[in-house]
């Protein structure tokens, strides 16, 4: 139950935040201020602080312009702080962390009159390792054959030998990284990627960075110094801690309270949550390129003789090097053992014409069961990458103890330079026993992996992609998170599909019996004025309805207003750009033409300037572009947005689903396709004085019962027929 004292503070805190800034209370904001206050209130922690109550998940819907952040933060830190637990806010994107660090979080701190403290926290992948940035400098002076730095940056696993010291010999590149060690000297620079005045591309950034395999931490003679170290000293001891859904799932799968606070001490907010399933997905999946594979053990090999030459006297270093090359070669021989038999399945499935393999070059595996030859042979690959890792891992503890023994007949420098190149070989070959562990157990548990292959052409070479990942990432996250986590609230515009949270449920695994809300915009939804023409037929037949688009997009469109048209399909988009006239491809920003940014710059500008622009663009800018006011009165959607049935692992959920006695469509693509016409449709009310049109050129809407269910499911737009 909520105590008097903790529901006092809100209510003082959040009046004065109105009265200091002069605003009027929301409707939607008081209700989920009071919603996540009932949920969090009602932990009841033991005597040594743990959660002795059931589950405590609040799950919010908030419209656009609800104040969603004030509302959580405005509940959640005084119960956090009265419960003695930390918070921690955990977003999608990198602007909206940005957002509440500088701009939400200080304002609120400045007028509500609630004491906390707060600090954002990015992963290690964020920040500058000055370490590697010596070496990189250190070894572009004094180049060796096979430079560390490159072996630690993955090795040619998908490069050539001699693509890391072109890197490394790059005058531009290396006039980067000299200007970098200069800002961090003069203090002009913080480190953090985010902050450096450009955006920096990934293969300049990634040979300076580090991850937890390759950070040596607290024995680095750079620590005084290092940018990660120096932002988490930041964390230590605030009240709300603000990350990325990224960060907070490696922190769960290093076991919870690695990185971040853990779970039983930490109450979490998922802005954003509609990305959460999702990113929970892709973290807990495997992927391996056979031939880089063996080129990558190749490398290692080869480099086994520096290694012994500059650290194989510390500890039982040298021991353990030479059991390596037996290690590697065992590797790459099942490897080689697993090409033919992959290949051949795929030419098998490409020859049967396979339902589920809509891609020649790609087979999953049915219900995600592998075959007898490659299952056997993948607990053969699986028992030698098992040797690898436990001899890499034995390796790495050595030089670690070895950085502690001040008296060591091995240089310090030596140790550290081997340290991330050894802790790099550990993070792949730990991801390849992962991923041959899953090929070697056919056990589908509550729902089955995902399995898939593919084979890569480039040139002459043929290579064999395999892939493994969860149809579903509900069980981990129930197991790692809901049940462990003190509490927790999920919010953003778009949690629902047809009016309810099930597809929230199946995907994120949130308790069943958790508080569902869904909250109300302040905004005026029948400012907008909702359209299905006449000239709009079924988008099932893409040459109709490509016609129809080429026909009516002149007569629907005001070139000189601001116009956002969005496609599901890129070969749709740019068949319709290509047959209109001349003078309305000039007045076109095509998506493809320029990154999203600049069209948006691009976009801004001409409308100021009294010239109209019309955005051609695709699922990126059906989400997260904000466009008030005159920037966008028009909103087309060329169809509903069904997901284009390629992905293997959609095509897994929906086998699983189908054996399961469901319906796939019903259940999957239909509430997908839900909301993702909501967010296509948000880009149009942003603020409370907008207004404008939204034309949607499909008449499934319509004709279709599903159709029917989606038009239901959408803000209340005023509709015109």
């Amino acid at each position: 139950m909520l105590l008097p004292e903790t529901k006092q503070a809100i209510q003082t805190a959040y009046s004065r935040f109105l009265q200091s800034r002069q605003l009027q209370a929301r409707y939607g904001q008081k209700l989920m201020i009071a919603e996540i206050a009932k949920t969090l209130g009602a932990i009841e922690l033991d005597e040594e602080g743990q959660r002795i109550s059931d589950r405590h998940v609040c799950v919010v819907e908030a419209g656009t312009g609800t104040g969603k952040t004030v509302a959580y933060f405005m509940a959640a830190l005084p119960i956090a702080k009265a419960l003695g637990k930390h918070l921690v806010v955990s977003t999608a994107t990198v602007a909206l962390q940005e957002q509440i660090v500088y701009k939400d979080l200080p304002e609120l701190k400045k007028h509500s009159g609630l004491d906390f403290s707060f600090s954002l926290a990015k992963g290690r992948g964020r920040y500058l390792c000055l370490s590697k940035l010596d070496r990189q400098l250190n070894e572009f002076q004094s180049p060796q054959s096979l430079p560390l730095a490159f072996l630690a940056d993955g090795g040619g696993g998908a490069r050539e030998q001699n693509a890391g010291a072109a890197i490394a010999s790059d005058a531009a590149t290396i006039g980067l990284y000299q200007s970098m060690m200069e800002a961090l000297s003069t203090s002009d620079w913080d480190g953090d990627r985010d902050s450096w005045p450009k955006a920096l591309e990934e293969d300049l950034w990634r040979p300076v960075t580090s991850n937890h395999r390759q950070c040596s931490g607290r024995r680095c003679s750079f620590v005084g110094n290092c940018s990660f170290f120096k932002s988490r000293e930041q964390i230590n001891g605030v009240n709300c801690i603000v990350t990325n859904h990224d960060l907070v799932l490696a922190d769960l799968a290093l076991g919870g309270g690695a990185i971040l606070p853990p779970p039983e001490d930490t109450i979490y907010i998922f802005d954003e949550a509609h990305h959460l399933a999702d990113k929970a997905r892709n973290h807990f999946s495997h992927y391996s390129r056979l031939e880089s594979t063996q080129k990558w053990l190749d490398e290692c090999n080869q480099s086994l003789n520096l290694a012994a030459e500059q650290i194989g006297e510390a500890g039982d270093i040298s021991r353990r090097l030479k059991q390596l090359p037996d290690a590697l070669g065992e590797c790459k021989r099942q490897l080689s053992y697993m090409q033919p038999i992959l290949l051949d399945c795929l030419e098998t499935a490409a020859a049967a014409e396979e339902t589920y393999a809509r891609n020649s070059n790609r087979y999953r595996f049915a219900h995600g069961i592998v075959p007898g030859a490659i299952s056997e042979a993948a607990v053969e690959a699986s028992q030698a990458f098992g040797r690898l890792v436990d001899i890499l891992t034995q390796i790495n503890e050595e030089i670690s103890e070895s950085l502690d023994d001040s008296s060591g007949s091995v240089p310090k420098m030596d140790l550290e330079n081997w340290f991330p190149v050894v802790g790099s070989w550990l993070a792949r070959a730990e991801g390849n026993l992962a991923l041959w562990l899953s090929y070697a157990s056919n056990d589908v548990g509550e729902a089955p992996d995902a399995r898939w292959i593919e084979k890569i052409e480039s040139g002459n070479t043929v290579e064999v992609a395999i892939s493994s990942s969860p149809i579903l990432a509900a069980h981990t996250l129930d197991e790692l998170l809901w049940s462990r986590c003190c509490g927790a609230v999920l919010t953003s515009a778009t949690l629902t599909a047809l009016g309810n949270f099930d597809r929230l449920i199946m995907r994120t695994g949130t308790p069943v019996d958790a508080n569902y809300q869904m909250v109300p915009s302040p905004f005026d939804y029948s400012k907008a004025t909702l359209r299905i023409p006449r000239a709009a037929c079924d988008a099932g037949d893409a040459f109709r309805h490509t016609e129809a688009l080429v026909d009516n997009l002149p007569q629907l469109l005001d070139p000189t207003e601001g116009n956002l048209v969005l496609f599901s399909s890129r070969r749709q988009m740019l068949d319709v750009y290509e047959r209109l006239d001349a003078d309305w491809q000039d007045r076109i920003l095509l998506q493809d033409d320029r990154s999203k940014q600049e069209t948006l710059i691009e976009h801004r500008g001409r409308v100021d300037r009294g010239e109209g622009s019309i955005i051609f663009g695709l699922a990126s800018f059906a989400e997260g572009v904000d466009l008030p006011g005159k920037y966008c009165s028009h909103v087309v959607v060329a169809k509903i947005p069904f997901s284009v049935p390629d992905d293997p692992i959609e095509e897994g959920l929906s086998e699983w689903i189908k054996d399961r006695g469901g319906n796939p469509f019903m259940e999957i693509s239909v509430p997908d396709a839900s909301l993702k016409l909501i967010q296509a449709c948000g880009r149009l009310i942003r603020s409370e004085s907008d207004s404008g049109t939204i034309t949607i050129m499909d008449s499934r809407l319509t004709t279709r019962h599903y159709g029917k269910a989606i038009l239901n499911s959408l803000p209340p737009f005023r509709r015109e027929t």
